[in-house]
Order: C-alpha cells, then sequence, then structure tokens
C-alpha cells in the first residue's frame, strides 16, 4: 500500500485531481493547496495547468465525496487567493454553479464557509456583478435548501462588499417570488437579505417592491427595520483587491495630511436615491384615454378627476422620457385655473412628473415654472405647498443657475406674498443645491438679497437676511465681505444669525494650487522620478534641507478613493462610505463572520535601504525637462523668491477639507495616469517614427537598385542598337562586294567570248605581241598591268585564302604595294592603254593599243571557257 501511495503522489496534480481513488484526489488537493500557498507571484509555472483546464475545478468543489470536495474547495480559494485576478476569471464560469448547489448545500461547516469565502474570492478579485448573475438563477431552484443557501450568501455578498460594490436592482427584483415561497426557511432569509439591504438603503428600496409583499410580512419587516435605524450607517468591510491596493497607497498621504480622516467622518454619509433603483415607466403609454378632453370640461370636477386618473400613473420614481409637451401645455393652462383645487392637483402632477424625469424635465421647466410662481400669490396654505413642493422638485430636476432668472423676476413682484414665497424658494434652494454658486450668480443673489432688506414688509426682508446667510455659508464669510460693508451693524448681526445657524450641501472650493508640479518637482529635487514613492533617505534629506518643501503625496487609484475617503453625494441624498472605516460597535442585524475579513496578501519585501550619503544625480536632464520649478530650473539669484512660494503652498495645501484633499489626491492620480498614457503613446509613437524611417531606406535602396537596372537596360539596348547598325553596315558592304564581284565576272565573260584562241593559264595576262613602236612608259605599265591580272587570275582559280592573303600586297618586283584598283583587269588595261595613247599621243600607235587590249580581252575570255570546259568550275553568278 505503501508503494501504492508514493506512485500516486508521483503524479502530476492534474492527473490526481481526476483519478477515481477519492483519497488521491484528496491529496492532491492538499498538495496544490500547498503548492499554492509556496509560489512567489502570481505568474509561477504551478497555476498554468489549472488556468488552462478550468474544469478540473469544477469536478474539485463538486466531488462526490465529503471529505473530498472539502479539501477541493480550500484549494480553489488557495487558488484564488494567490492565482489573482486571471485565476478568478478564468474559473468562476465553471465553480460558481457547482458550488452553489454542492458546497452551500453541504452538512459540514467548514466546507460550507469555504463556499462562501470562495464566493466573497470571486468578487474580491474581478467584481459583482459576474458572481451575482451566476447566482440569482439558483433562486429558482427546485430544492428549498438551494434557493435558502443562495439567499444566505447574498445577504452575506452584501454585508461585506456594500451597495456600491454590489448592485442591489437584481435582487429587489427577486423579493415577491422569494417571500411567496412555500418554504419557512426562504422566507427567513429573504428577510435577513431585506433587512441587510435596509441597512445601506433605508426607504429608498421600498417603491421597488414592498407592495407586493402581503401585510403581515410588511409588519414583520418594519419591526426588524425599527431595530436598524438605531444603527449608524454601514461600512464596507471587506474591499476589493483594487480597493486595497489603493488604500495601500493613499495611506501614506492621509496620515501626513494629518487630521484629514477626522473631518470626513464628521460629514453625512450618501444615501441611495429610489430613482437610480427603479426602472423607468411608459406613462403616456398608460395615461387615461380621455384625459386632455377631462382637462376641456366646463366643470371644474372633471378637470379635477381627470388629473388625478394621470397623477396616478405618474407617481411612479422614474418615468421613461417621451414627449410630454402636450401635458405640459394642458398643466399650465390649469395653473391658471379658477379653481384652486384644480391648482393643487395640476401641481401634485407636475411634482410627480419632475420627480420621475429629473434631467429630462429641463427643457419643460421655462413653460410650467413662470405660472407656478405667479399662482404663489394663493393665501390658502395647501395650494401653497403644494405649488412649493413642485418648484422644489423641479429645482432638483434642473439647477440652481436655471432657476435664479425666474425666481430674480418674481422678488421684484408686486404682490407681497408671491415676493415672501419666491424669497423662501430660493433659500431652500441654497440649502439644497450640490453645486455652489458662480462668483457671478453670487453676485446677483447677493445684490437682489440686500435689496429685500429695505422692503415695506417684514416677510421678505428677513428673507433676504436669511437668503445672504445661507449665501455666506456655502461662500464663506471672506467672499461676502465685498457686499456687506454698506450695511448697519443690526442688518450684519442678522445675517450672521441666520450664518451660524444654516445648513447647506454645498461648500465654495477654495482655489487650487497646482499640487502635481509641486510634487513632481520636490521629487526630482530629492532624486526620485514623478510618480514614485521617496525612500527613508530621500525624506531624511528633505528634512534637513533648510528650505520648506511640499510634501509629496502618492497617488490614490483610479476606481475607489482612498480608507479614509470622505462620503460621495449622489443626488440630494446621502450614501454611507464604501471604504472601511471604525468597526461598528452596536449590534448587527447579522453577526459578520470570521470570513468577511480582508483576505490575505502576498507581503512585498521592501527593497533594501541604501547607505545614507548626499544625492548625486545620475545624468544631467536635458533642457525639455528642466521646469521652472526644478532646482535647475531656479535663478540662483533669487533663491528667497522660491522658498517663499514653496512656505506659501504648504499651508494651502493643509487649509483643505477631507473632500477636497480626496479629490487633490484624486486629480494627482489622474495626472499620474495621463501621464503614463502619454509616455506609452511616445514610447509608441517613437517605434512607429523607427519603424516609418526603416521603411524609407529600404524603399530608396529599392529605387537605387531600380535605377541601376533601368540604366543597365539602357546600355544594353544602345549596345544592342550599336550592333544591329554595324550588322547593316555589314551587310552593306558584303552586298557592295558582291556586286562587285558579280561585274568582274560578267567582264570575264565577256572577254573570254571575244578571245579568237586558246591560251595557257600562264600566258593568260601576258601580251605575245610585242609593242612595236610604243613607249617605253606604256609597255611597262601594261606589263605590270598584265601581271597583277595574271596573278589574281591565278588565286581566283587554283588558290586559296592563305596564298591569297600572301600575294594581295605583293608587286612583281616581290615589294609591297597597295592593292589595285576596284575596276579590275579591264581597268588596269584600260589605264594602262590610255596612259600608253596619251605619252604616244600624235603618233599612229594609240589606235593600235586599243586594238590590241581587245584582242587580249577576247583572249582571256576564250581561255577561261576552255578552262571552265577542262575542270569543270561554274563560277557563282
Amino acid at each position: 500500500m505503501a508503494d501504492q501511495e508514493e506512485d500516486f503522489s508521483a503524479l502530476p496534480l492534474e492527473e490526481r485531481f481526476t483519478h477515481k481513488v477519492w483519497k488521491v484526489r484528496q491529496r492532491g488537493y492538499d498538495d496544490a493547496a500547498k503548492e499554492f500557498e509556496k509560489t512567489p507571484d502570481e505568474s509561477a509555472p504551478i497555476f498554468l495547468p489549472f488556468l488552462q483546464d478550468p474544469g478540473l475545478w469544477k469536478s474539485a468543489v463538486a466531488d462526490s465525496n465529503v471529505a473530498a470536495q472539502q479539501s477541493g474547495i480550500i484549494a480553489l480559494c488557495a487558488f484564488l487567493k494567490y492565482g489573482g485576478p486571471q485565476a478568478c476569471t478564468r474559473t468562476r464560469n465553471q465553480t460558481i454553479t457547482p458550488i452553489t448547489e454542492k458546497g452551500l448545500t453541504s452538512t459540514r461547516a467548514a466546507t460550507k464557509q469555504g463556499s462562501i469565502e470562495a464566493l466573497l474570492l470571486y468578487i474580491e478579485l474581478d467584481r459583482a456583478d459576474p458572481v451575482i448573475e451566476e447566482l440569482l438563477p439558483a433562486l429558482s431552484h427546485k430544492l428549498p435548501k438551494v434557493v435558502a443557501a443562495t439567499l444566505n450568501v447574498l445577504t452575506a455578498i452584501v454585508h461585506a462588499y456594500g451597495v456600491k460594490v454590489v448592485d442591489p436592482k437584481p435582487l429587489l427584483k427577486t423579493f415577491p417570488k422569494v417571500f411567496g415561497a412555500a418554504d419557512k426557511n426562504v422566507r427567513t432569509e429573504a428577510s435577513n437579505l431585506v433587512v441587510e439591504l435596509y441597512r445601506w438603503l433605508r426607504e429608498a428600496m421600498k417603491p421597488m417592491f414592498w407592495n407586493d409583499l402581503k401585510p403581515v410580512q410588511q409588519q414583520d419587516l418594519e419591526k426588524l427595520f425599527d431595530t436598524v435605524k438605531q444603527e449608524p450607517p454601514p461600512k464596507q468591510e471587506r474591499l476589493l483587491r483594487s480597493q486595497q491596493a489603493a488604500a495601500a497607497i493613499a495611506k501614506p498621504s492621509v496620515s501626513a495630511d494629518g487630521g484629514e480622516g477626522e473631518a470626513e467622518d464628521d460629514e453625512e454619509p450618501a444615501e441611495i436615491d429610489a430613482f437610480d433603483l427603479a426602472e423607468p415607466v411608459d406613462v403616456l403609454a398608460k395615461a387615461p384615454p380621455g384625459f386632455f378632453e377631462g382637462l376641456a370640461s366646463t366643470k371644474w370636477s372633471e378637470r379635477k378627476t381627470a388629473l388625478e386618473e394621470f397623477l396616478e400613473v405618474a407617481n411612479v420614481p422614474r418615468i421613461k422620457d417621451g414627449p410630454f409637451d402636450d401635458v405640459m401645455a394642458a398643466l399650465t393652462k390649469c395653473m391658471k385655473d379658477a379653481n384652486v383645487v384644480v391648482v393643487t392637483v395640476a401641481a401634485n402632477t407636475v411634482e410627480a412628473l419632475a420627480k420621475g424625469l429629473r434631467k429630462a424635465f429641463a427643457k419643460h421647466r421655462s413653460r410650467i415654472m413662470p405660472p407656478m410662481m405667479e399662482r404663489l400669490k394663493e393665501k390658502k396654505q395647501t395650494v401653497s405647498d403644494a405649488i412649493a413642493a413642485a418648484l422644489d422638485a423641479i429645482f432638483v430636476a434642473t439647477s440652481l443657475g436655471d432657476c435664479l432668472e425666474d425666481i430674480f423676476e418674481h422678488t421684484k413682484h408686486k404682490n407681497p406674498q408671491v415676493k415672501l414665497e419666491t424669497i423662501k424658494f430660493l433659500i431652500r434652494c441654497l440649502r439644497n443645491t450640490r453645486e455652489a454658486p458662480s462668483k457671478e450668480q453670487t453676485k446677483q443673489i447677493a445684490e437682489n438679497s440686500i435689496k429685500l432688506l429695505s422692503d415695506t414688509t417684514e416677510g421678505p426682508r428677513a428673507g433676504g437676511a436669511e437668503a445672504l446667510g445661507t449665501l455666506m455659508k456655502i461662500m464663506g464669510e471672506r467672499a461676502m465681505n465685498p457686499y456687506l460693508d454698506g450695511l448697519d451693524d443690526i442688518r450684519k448681526t442678522r445675517i450672521k444669525e441666520y450664518f451660524e445657524t444654516a445648513q447647506v450641501k454645498a461648500r465654495d472650493k477654495p482655489p487650487k494650487p497646482a499640487p502635481a508640479p509641486a510634487s513632481s518637482a520636490a521629487q526630482k529635487r530629492m532624486g526620485l522620478a514623478p510618480g514614485k514613492k521617496p525612500s527613508m533617505q530621500s525624506k531624511r534629506s528633505a528634512a534637513s534641507a533648510p528650505r520648506p518643501m511640499t510634501p509629496p503625496m502618492d497617488d490614490p487609484p483610479k476606481s475607489m478613493p482612498s480608507a479614509k475617503a470622505g462620503p460621495i453625494k449622489l443626488s440630494g441624498f446621502s450614501k454611507p462610505s464604501a471604504l472601511s472605516g471604525p468597526k461598528l460597535t452596536s449590534k448587527k442585524a447579522i453577526p459578520p463572520p470570521s470570513i468577511y475579513a480582508v483576505s490575505p496578501r502576498r507581503p512585498v519585501q521592501p527593497p533594501s535601504p541604501a547607505p545614507e550619503e548626499p544625492f548625486t544625480p545620475a545624468a544631467r536632464p536635458g533642457p525639455s525637462t528642466l521646469s521652472s520649478r526644478s532646482l535647475a530650473g531656479r535663478s540662483l539669484a533669487k533663491p528667497s523668491s522660491t522658498a517663499a512660494a514653496d512656505a506659501a503652498l504648504l499651508p494651502t495645501i493643509q487649509s483643505l477639507s477631507g473632500p477636497e484633499r480626496q479629490e487633490l489626491t484624486q486629480l494627482r492620480a489622474e495626472s499620474e495616469r495621463l501621464t503614463s498614457v502619454v509616455d506609452e503613446l511616445c514610447a509608441e509613437n517613437a517605434r512607429l517614427a523607427q519603424q516609418i524611417a526603416e521603411r524609407e531606406n529600404n524603399e530608396a535602396q529599392l529605387i537605387e537598385e531600380r535605377t541601376r537596372n533601368v540604366l543597365s537596360i539602357k546600355a544594353k539596348e544602345t549596345q544592342l542598337v550599336r550592333a544591329r547598325s554595324d550588322a547593316e553596315v555589314a551587310e552593306e558592304t558584303v552586298a557592295k562586294q558582291a556586286r562587285e564581284l558579280e561585274r568582274l565576272r560578267k567582264e570575264l565573260g565577256r572577254r573570254e567570248l571575244t578571245s579568237p584562241s586558246m591560251v595557257s593559264q600562264d600566258q593568260i595576262f601576258r601580251d605575245p605581241i610585242s609593242h612595236e613602236g610604243g613607249s617605253n612608259g606604256t609597255s611597262s605599265m601594261l606589263s605590270s598591268s598584265r601581271e597583277i591580272g595574271y596573278q589574281r587570275a591565278r588565286n581566283f582559280i587554283g588558290g586559296s585564302p592563305s596564298s591569297e592573303k600572301e600575294n594581295a600586297g605583293d608587286g612583281l618586283d616581290g615589294k609591297k604595294t597597295s592593292p589595285p584598283p576596284s575596276m579590275g583587269l579591264y581597268s588596269d588595261v584600260r589605264s594602262s592603254a590610255s596612259s600608253g595613247g596619251r605619252t604616244g599621243a600624235g603618233t599612229g600607235e594609240g589606235m593600235e593599243s586599243w586594238r590590241r587590249a581587245a584582242e587580249v580581252t577576247s583572249q582571256l575570255r576564250a581561255k577561261i571557257e576552255l578552262m571552265k570546259a577542262r575542270q569543270g568550275i561554274s563560277l557563282p553568278k
């Protein structure tokens, strides 16, 4: 048995996960969990087989053996803790459903707790939406225990992460179904989930499902809600991995600012608005068919009935936007109705539409608001209250700047009641606005309110003083001093009293310094790259410097605020902070188990500190990197001005409130993120520019090679043209020589025909007749011509080309002479005869010479024909 176990331990983990023996699988799960804990980082090779085959975890968490299943779920938790986000995204589609059906319903407490922890880890590593989508189908499972276990884990998820991480809308839609279940445990777990959501959402969640519950269930839930109302606002007890990293980075900044967390804890947490949770309803499609006919009726009761029917349809948390122009025109007409009951119901309808449409109602404000403010003259309190509530809803749907024009116009109304109600509306706007008025709006409000201080009636005077005090609470005493300088002490005292008692939701933000450049400059002076945390050595060097410096602040995360970040205001309500804060000491509706604690993170070993020594920059920065805030960019002549500027910047940052410091930190993080994006784009641009340069070089080389090839082709073509020209010249020369040869043949043939007798071959060109009475010059010339003709004839008939070349340049005397003229033998003979005739002019031998030449020619022709007949030679024709 020991040998078999040793063989099993030698198998790879993925094979042991699928082994048929459950003990082998269990030990494989345990060994895998231990190996995951030993990994140095998320990229260790041990994770690769399980990332490539997520089905291994599906079989592990749903193992048929309960002991092996427990080990498999523990191994999955270790895999998720140390495998990182990639381990989450690759496996959650395979494991959440079997965990819900097999793990959450297990009879073993460790298996159940491990299953809940695995689901919480899936949310911690990424986000909650994919996990909730996988869990919601289990609420329709046929087994009640699966439904109850799913509701239990949903309660744990909401308790740990809150509604900022977990979207409550899908959960609220399931309550009518689960509260109608027959199983008691399902209804109990549903009640726990409702109570947990009530801790976060309060009354805003009731419109989503409250009317679908039975009265008994509503009463039971109200009793549970009463206990929750006494508790302080809930805090997010478990952070996402992104939030954990953000808190670790922002913690030094918060501690360096000193007292920021205490100031932020005093602020009210924001609440969730029902408008954000509800689904839009198409009111126009559900409107009563005779609505406009009823409003056109002459009977006020019918007009009132039509408005009430439409109000019943429009009284929903959220309304789908549509063409409400006709409805607004009808309601505007109802505001001028003679019957105050119709006016009251119309005001209630306008309020419902403004609350349901929100921003989409802004385009109708200019039409409906002036007649409503005109109707404030009614002394009946129910009418004034209905119109005031409608005006408040219009303000929430628009903004303070949109309403100021109509407010200023009606504060000058001749009716004191309209004037008083308008200034009350302005005061409510100042109290509830989320954005501080601009300088121009502040000037307009202050001047208009100061005019009301001199009104003839007490109501507008008190209203003007209260408006100035509320505005001072928002903008600050210093910003309001220029407007109050001309007032007497009694009015100033009254305004001061309203200022001290006023409660506002907006605060004017002081001018923001440029924190990012100052931080970068401070880091450069300490020898750090922008965006990096200074070491202890750099901090000590900065502390010992004679000139004050702005303390560097680390970059916050981009996803969530810091651990002590103040609450975020949302649409007129407060909402609890989503980050961990002080632990609640009061009793919870659901006690948090130990699994709600933040999952362990692998500690990062800090680098060993370098020995303390004066800072020496590694490289000298270029001119483009030397800003006016850096050490190299400062003027050496005036160091005191720079020190004064830094000293003035430090109290400005310290005077910021908690939300302003948080926003400053977020802006710095965004600046660093944008800087990194710009650096990446610059690097990409440089890489692309290098590729473009390389391709341009290759293109230039190809162009140069093509040019060389074209020039080579041109040269070859030129040579070809020249060769063709030379060939044509040679052909012409050959043709000329052929014609000359043909002419000689004809001449020889003519002479042979005129020759009377036959002579030997050696005597063809010799003259047997002596020149009697002729001159010596003529005889020698004729003799030479005959000898040359004889040599040519012999070479032509029986000689070889070599002998022709040897004899071509030799004369009769063996001397080198020029070749004979192309006229041939006959021309030589004729020239000799002509020269002899010229020398013997005046004598009777001239004609005789011509006759002898003719005879010689005839003899030559006869001899040639004879030789041709004997030897069988045929000359080419």
